[in-house]
């Protein structure tokens, strides 16, 4: 066999997922510290039109891509496989360092299927992948509800072959978290649970993706994908749960909103141009959770303090619970205004934006009026 017959050897690619809040880039900063996730290329997938998260992971500048907008299905789909064939042209072609694993983080509202049909069943990239694993994430104070009210999070435990119960920690005891592990092994037998902290070879080499480990539910639903998925040369008339705009349902490539999941849970962004007082944060915080707390599945954002401006308070929130607040030592890029990225249910934008104005001092009409 010559040089030029030989098959590269298929690059390993671990799938990252879990729904909002489940602590992702946590883990995934932890992880790339390890010597087992060096010469790592990592993909991040964010829903809305301003991301955040690709801002936080740490230590891989040179070798991160920020995927555009909006779940990783459809068209964002087709975005992937654009740039997994353009890395390898680059990686080929020695325009960029032979990266030795690729990990991709998914929004956490990202339905793991369509991503899992690519890396499977497309002629190039399955030659030149190695899909090495499927990581979900479950928060386990929220594990339970996010699991009865979102297929997604079902999909991305029954997708999984390494389960990691994140905020174990903040629940009452160990025994607190066993019906969620009950119930996730009920989703996925066999599965196996681990703790955040567990050693990354334990978390991301999980070896070869194999279907006939999975239950049965993901087949199905995969084959599906394959069947639609054939037909429609990626300008895709599935339909997934997301509602994307008409176009889409005609056969031509959609121009869907970013900013929206579907017809109920969309994301958007408060920004202010000038530092804030802490106290003022606070208070804005205490009457969103108070009065929307359960409308809100996620906030993430920056905040300049007018205590310290040019070291940002980096704060987090899932549904009604804000985690501790860390002051990072500075900006990670040159943008220095405060920017919070919100994904809520059945919540109007205007509502909280007059909330959040009333506290810069922008309007003196009352938020809830």
């Amino acid at each position: 066999m010559t040089g030029e017959d030989k098959k590269p050897t298929p690059i390993p690619l671990t799938l990252l997922t879990g729904f909002l809040g489940a602590g992702k880039t946590t883990l995934l900063n932890r992880l790339l510290k390890d010597p087992a996730l060096a010469d790592t290329l990592v993909i991040v997938n964010e829903f809305g039109e301003i991301g955040l998260d690709h801002l936080l992971i740490q230590g891989v500048e040179e070798n991160m891509i920020l995927l555009a907008s909006g779940c990783l299905c459809c068209t964002i789909r087709d975005d992937l496989i654009v740039t997994l064939e353009d890395l390898l042209r680059r990686r080929d072609n020695g325009r960029i360092a032979p990266f030795r694993r690729i990990v991709i983080e998914t929004t956490g509202l990202a339905d793991p299927a369509p991503i899992l049909n690519v890396l499977i069943n497309h002629p190039y990239l399955a030659m030149r992948f190695r899909l090495d694993g499927v990581v979900t994430l479950v928060d386990a104070v929220n594990g339970m509800a996010t699991l009865d009210e979102h297929e997604e999070a079902r999909r991305q435990v029954i997708a999984a072959d390494r389960i990691v119960l994140t905020k174990a920690d903040l629940l009452d005891g160990a025994e607190a978290a066993e019906p969620l592990r009950l119930r996730l092994t009920a989703l996925n037998p066999g599965i196996r649970l681990l703790s955040p902290q567990a050693a990354a070879d334990a978390l991301i080499s999980a070896g070869l993706y194999d279907l006939s480990r999975r239950p049965g539910a993901l087949r199905q639903w995969l084959a599906v994908e394959a069947l639609e998925d054939g037909g429609h040369d990626h300008h895709h008339g599935h339909d997934h749960h997301h509602d994307h705009d008409d176009a889409h349902h005609h056969g031509q490539r959609h121009h869907h909103d970013v900013n929206r999941h579907d017809e109920s849970i969309r994301a958007f962004v408060l920004a202010a141009e000038t530092p804030i007082n802490l106290a003022s944060f606070e208070l804005f915080w205490t009457l969103l959770r108070s009065t929307h707390g359960s409308k809100l599945l996620r906030l993430k954002g920056l905040v300049a303090l007018s205590e310290n401006p040019a070291q940002p308070l980096l704060v987090h929130a899932v549904q009604q619970i804000l985690h501790e607040p860390v002051l990072l030592e500075g900006w990670p890029d040159a943008d220095h205004r405060s920017r919070l990225v919100l994904i809520v249910k059945d919540l109007d934008e205007t509502i909280v934006q007059r909330l959040w104005a009333a506290f810069l001092g922008q309007t003196a009409k009352p938020a809830m009026a």
